[in-house]
């Protein structure tokens, strides 16, 4: 009889159906209007390690995320890799939460910024996070499967497809990088033990991630203080204001409105995942006759979505 007991493989396996260790970086990104922008991910992986021209990374996110359409038409970005303090950590996940870009930069940013050295000229090359203990200077590898043909005014709602397989926009709400690495910057003590010798003394303190999970933690460990992972909790969704709601839901089918009431349930959702939400709710009505959803509307959405998420 087996020791281990077969779990079922679902969406975002590597963190809700495993514990799968990753690391902790910090993306710098131009916004269109020259303003730095900063996302944090885990799923950035060495790609070409070896045999190759260029050597690479690759970047896995959502298409409707800043750093993606940053990426999309800069081409420019850079990988920071932060050190395992908690006040580091509880500022990535800060930056890593979904929304708009001019609200998450506008509060004081934790991190001390620089300027990069693959090309300090380049308007499209970010800055870097000074307090980072290595920094990936990238350029991504567009031509590779066509991969430049992918247009930020083509994302809205997720992407319409045809998707690419392995580099661009690769599903309705998913994207590939593959990044060259144009730059390894390295923090002198750690470039000396690089170059000298790497021991348990010079080793950089490198906290590794576990990802989302449970709905209200993110977890990592920190290297080698503390042999418990250490949770730092998700910041609660900042309330959207009815009126923008009413915008946004007006917008979105002339035949199918909202109450006030019902309007009300969606002021804590993102509103990077509003538009999302408010067009699952006119699915609804449309396959149900209904031309006005109101308050108890909701509710039966809200049932039938949770009673979906058990069967799976």
């Amino acid at each position: 009889m087996s020791s281990f007991k077969d779990l079922r493989i679902v969406d975002n396996f590597y963190q809700t159906s495993s514990f799968f260790p990753m690391p902790t970086i910090c993306i710098s990104t131009i916004n269109p209007d020259g303003s730095l922008n900063i996302g944090s991910y885990s799923l950035c992986f060495p790609y070409y390690v070896a045999g190759k021209d260029r050597y690479a990374m690759i970047l896995e996110c959502r298409n409707t995320s800043n750093t993606c359409r940053n990426l999309l038409r800069t081409h420019k970005c850079a990988l920071n890799f932060i050190t395992d303090e908690k006040k580091y950590f509880k500022e990535a996940v800060r930056l890593g939460f979904p929304g708009p870009s001019e609200e998450k930069m506008k509060e004081p940013l934790l991190f001390k910024m620089e300027d990069g050295q693959a090309d300090p000229s380049d308007k499209d090359r970010p800055q870097v996070v000074a307090d980072a203990y290595q920094v990936f200077e990238c350029t991504w590898a567009s031509q590779l499967e066509d991969a430049e043909k992918f247009k930020v005014e083509d994302i809205d709602d997720g992407h319409p497809g045809p998707y690419n397989d392995f580099n661009g926009i690769t599903s309705k709400y998913g994207a590939h990088f593959i990044l060259y690495i144009d730059k390894i910057l390295m923090k002198e003590k750690y470039y000396n033990s690089i170059v000298n010798g790497v021991n348990k003394n010079n080793f950089p303190p490198v906290p590794v991630d576990y990802g989302y999970r449970d709905s209200t933690n993110f977890w990592y460990t920190r290297f080698p203080k503390l042999t418990k992972p250490v949770s730092e909790p998700i910041p609660a969704p900042k309330e959207v204001d009815l009126a923008s709601i009413r915008y946004a839901a007006d917008r979105c089918d002339p035949e199918i409105k909202f109450t006030d009431a019902a309007l009300k349930n969606f002021v804590k959702v993102p509103r990077l995942f509003l538009k999302t939400v408010l067009n699952g709710c006119i699915a609804w009505a449309k396959e149900n006759g209904v031309t006005l959803i109101d308050d108890e509307h909701v509710k039966i959405i809200n049932d039938k979505r949770n009673a979906e998420k058990k069967k799976r």
